[in-house]
């Protein structure tokens, strides 16, 4: 059957061009019914509803081009209802982007490019048009803040002539519950973002039924005109005039982000379930499906139909947003010109790569001046030294600059007057999170950092996991990182977290020994890692170690610190972070005695990994006890040590090193623990 065949009786009556904009809505209705049946899994009610949001965006607001899916100036449109994922392929397959009907096709199934929700993976293939991964709520609410942010930066730094775009976005009551959209929320209506608009799909249903079990109490328009927010409402979205008038009015509204509440039916127009929880996360039934499509005047017996006046359309569309982004290249080839030094800026920004000169302009702390030195101090000094070759690095902490040192020097403050590089997010680590991850994927332009202490790593895994899935350039700064802490107690000593980190795949953990191995750790974080790098820094002074052992090992992952000065072997003390020096002072009690000790400092297992085996083997011999160090929890040590010295209990509230003293952290234990392996190897 033709495409257009799919309409019944399209041969016999021809569309008005008061029509086609409900086609258009209708054929998006359509395809999502069809496939998520196809995939006899997926949530078409949302789509469905908001068919005609999705419609009005895509063929009247946003600047789009499909052609060139990246161009840097596009605005942006963040699905962060990201369940309704057929609602975002549908729309994209209909605008031209590089997304075929068959892939609509094959829905949620191995390698399609339409996954149940919606992936991007920085700099690997991914569904074009697709800006974030979205799925766990409120993250993408909380990453198009990070986008408004990225743009106003890049806009205050470049100009408008080549940065001017706007963040648009669709979101659930789910996401509207979540925490980190409230603190997103919160930020975005201070700072004045006034480039956000959202479309929230007030449909009042849950998974669960109704959502006066949960919400319905609560006047959310009030709530984000509290934080600042400019609200309108929209009280049916087939009435399109009343819509484009709202979003007309978001954008005109410059100084505050606008949310426009849009009461939906969900699964309209589907006769029997529209309204219901049946509608939102299942398939609607063949019956159901043949029933709406009948009430549309649709075949019911054709699937994945696109009318020809459809096409027509959203080709116009296209060729639109093509004449924009031709417009966009002119300007930026005369802005080029105009401004040499800007120019040759943004192109290295963009493209990314090594930073000429970096290596040398890094600080070395030399342990004859310097002798102790905490980590997250050396962390700060280093910050410093990147700041003038990384003009786009943004950053800052949850309300704790003046403890994590992670503090751009001169880049001023970000608000809602001066787009400065330093970012003051408040108490807010859920939204911080989130919006970094924004801030990163504006095309990989800007290198941003957020900071706050490790043990609230737990308020940020969800938006870390999410900068892991998508590999996205992003440092996260964790200091305060044992339990070393002290007198803070065990509510602010981590014990568990960097083994929880560790975790997480595609996430670089590094816990650098000194100040040296912090140096080496941020180069590697900004040349030669392709996603998220997570930094453990100490609050406590440790010794400095000379730069010349460190040299090369931190890339590495793990490297031989110091060898006896005779073979053989009789030991290895692995360590990392503080507990290196812990180690070096172990290994001197037992070459005192005759015990001959290495010690490997090994600040990151996803590094070390990477090498080869024959590396494995020279840094640590299969033949010979090993023995770990780290005050944490011992889970996944037994891949590299033989006895893992660790602290699988809460800490307690002390100065740090009589907690760590009273765990089990001095030299005399430690060389315990070796004799003990050695012995245990011997007569197993």
């Amino acid at each position: 059957m033709t495409e257009a065949g799919g309409l019944a009786g399209a041969a016999e009556r021809s569309i008005g061009a008061a029509d086609i904009d409900h086609l258009c809505i209708d054929t998006i209705r359509v395809l999502s019914m069809d496939a998520v049946q196809r995939a006899r899994s997926g949530h078409p009610g949302m789509p469905m509803a908001m068919a005609p949001v999705a419609h009005l965006l895509f063929t009247r607001f946003l600047r789009h081009d499909p052609a060139h899916p990246e161009w840097p100036d596009r605005d942006r449109f963040v699905l962060s209802a990201g369940h309704g994922s057929i609602l975002l392929y549908s729309i994209l397959h209909l605008a031209g982007y590089d997304l075929p009907l068959l892939e609509l096709e094959r829905f949620r199934q191995w390698s399609a490019r339409t996954p149940g929700h919606p992936e991007r993976i920085l700099g690997h293939p991914s569904t074009p048009g697709v800006e974030t991964t979205t799925g766990p709520l409120g993250q993408g609410f909380a990453n198009g803040v990070g986008m408004a942010m990225a743009e106003r930066f890049l806009r205050d730094r470049f100009g408008a002539e080549v940065m001017d775009h706007r963040v648009f976005g669709i979101c659930s009551d789910g996401d509207l519950m979540e925490g980190v959209s409230a603190e997103a929320a919160s930020l975005a209506g201070h700072l004045g973002l006034g480039r956000i608009v959202y479309l929230y799909d007030d449909n009042r249903i849950t998974i669960d039924g109704d959502t006066s079990l949960s919400f319905d109490t609560e006047d959310v328009e009030a709530r984000f005109r509290a934080y600042g927010w400019h609200t309108a409402s929209v009280e049916d979205p087939n009435q399109l005039g009343a819509l484009h008038s709202a979003i007309d009015a978001a954008i005109i509204e410059s100084n505050r982000p606008s949310l426009i509440r849009v009461r939906t039916i969900i699964g309209y127009p589907a006769p029997n379930k529209q309204g219901t929880p049946s509608a939102h996360g299942a398939p609607l039934g063949e019956d159901e499906v043949r029933a709406t499509k009948e009430a549309l005047g649709w075949d019911p017996d054709s699937h994945f139909v696109v009318p020809d006046e459809v096409r027509s359309l959203f080709a116009r569309v296209g060729a639109r947003g093509h004449a924009a982004y031709r417009d966009w290249t002119a300007r930026l080839e005369h802005w080029s010109e105009m401004e040499p030094g800007l120019a040759e800026e943004w192109s290295r920004a963009w493209h990314g790569g090594r930073v000429p000169a970096l290596s040398s302009a890094l600080p070395r702390f030399d342990p004859n001046t310097t002798p102790v030195l905490a980590t997250r101090a050396a962390g700060g000094k280093a910050l410093t030294a990147l700041a003038p070759y990384l003009p786009t690095m943004v950053g800052g902490s949850a309300d704790l600059a003046q403890s994590t040192k992670a503090e751009l020097p001169y880049g001023g403050s970000f608000s809602r007057d001066a787009a400065g590089a330093n970012v003051h997010w408040g108490v807010r680590e859920h939204a911080m999170g989130a919006a970094i991850n924004g801030l990163a994927l504006h095309g990989g332009i800007i290198k941003p950092f957020g900071s706050t202490f490790l043990v609230f790593a737990d308020y940020m895994r969800p938006a870390i996991r999410l900068s892991a899935l998508m590999a996205l350039p992003v440092v996260w700064i964790f200091t305060h990182d044992s339990v070393a802490v002290g007198e803070d107690g065990p509510t602010h000593q981590p014990v568990e977290h960097c083994a929880a980190l560790r975790a997480i795949p595609g996430l670089t953990v590094i816990r650098p020994a000194d100040a040296n191995e912090t140096v080496a750790a941020w180069r590697v974080a900004v040349e030669e890692v392709d996603g998220p790098v997570c930094l453990l820094l100490t609050r406590q002074d440790v010794p400095v170690l000379p730069p010349e052992l460190v040299s090369g090992g931190v890339a590495k992952g793990g490297y031989v610190l110091r060898d006896p000065l005779e073979p053989p072997l009789d030991v290895v003390l692995v360590a990392t972070g503080s507990e290196v020096s812990l180690a070096l002072q172990a290994g001197d009690l037992l070459s005192a005695a005759g015990i001959r000790a290495r010690v490997v400092s090994m600040p990151s297992w996803e590094l070390f990994d990477a090498q080869d085996e024959t590396y494995h083997s020279a840094v640590l011999p299969a033949d010979v006890p090993a023995v770990s160090l780290e005050a944490g929890v011992a889970q996944g040590w037994s891949r590299f040590a033989d006895f893992a010295l660790s602290i699988d209990r809460f800490g307690a509230s002390a100065p740090g090193t009589e907690v760590m003293r009273r765990l089990g952290f001095t030299p005399e234990l430690v060389a315990a623990a070796a004799r003990r392996a050695i012995e245990d190897r011997h007569h197993p």
